[in-house]
């Protein structure tokens, strides 16, 4: 009988501790301070194109329920912009060979030979 009054009082003083720490009774101006949010540490290069180093790197911070979603599509819209960026760059090449292509004949992008050479 005598342990579990102990108990029992042993309980009421660690609930008491916990609730004063965190509601801030004792010497504190009030509560415990707001911890403020994770924000992604590791932003795509602003001054130079992303590369694959780059993506493999990114890492978002957890948040209560997942990712920060602000965080996510601020990198998704960015690589959307590049790969538009990469595939209007890709068109115009494709398109500047295949005029070279039409007035030259035929362009061969292989390794000339030394027979050819000569």
């Amino acid at each position: 009988m005598v342990m579990f009054l102990f108990l029992v009082v042993a309980l009421a003083v660690v609930v008491t501790a916990v609730t004063l720490a965190v509601v801030g009774g004792g010497e504190g101006d009030g509560p415990l301070p707001e911890a403020p949010p994770e924000r992604l540490q590791d932003l795509l290069p602003p001054d130079r194109p992303v590369g694959r180093a780059d993506v493999e790197s990114l890492r978002f911070p957890l948040a209560a329920r997942g990712y920060r979603m602000a965080d996510v599509d601020d990198a998704l819209s960015r690589l959307g912009a590049e790969l538009a960026e990469r595939d209007a760059r890709i068109a115009d090449l494709e398109s500047a060979l295949a005029g070279v292509q039409t007035s030259t004949g035929r362009v061969s992008m292989e390794k000339p030979t030394q027979e050819d050479q000569q």
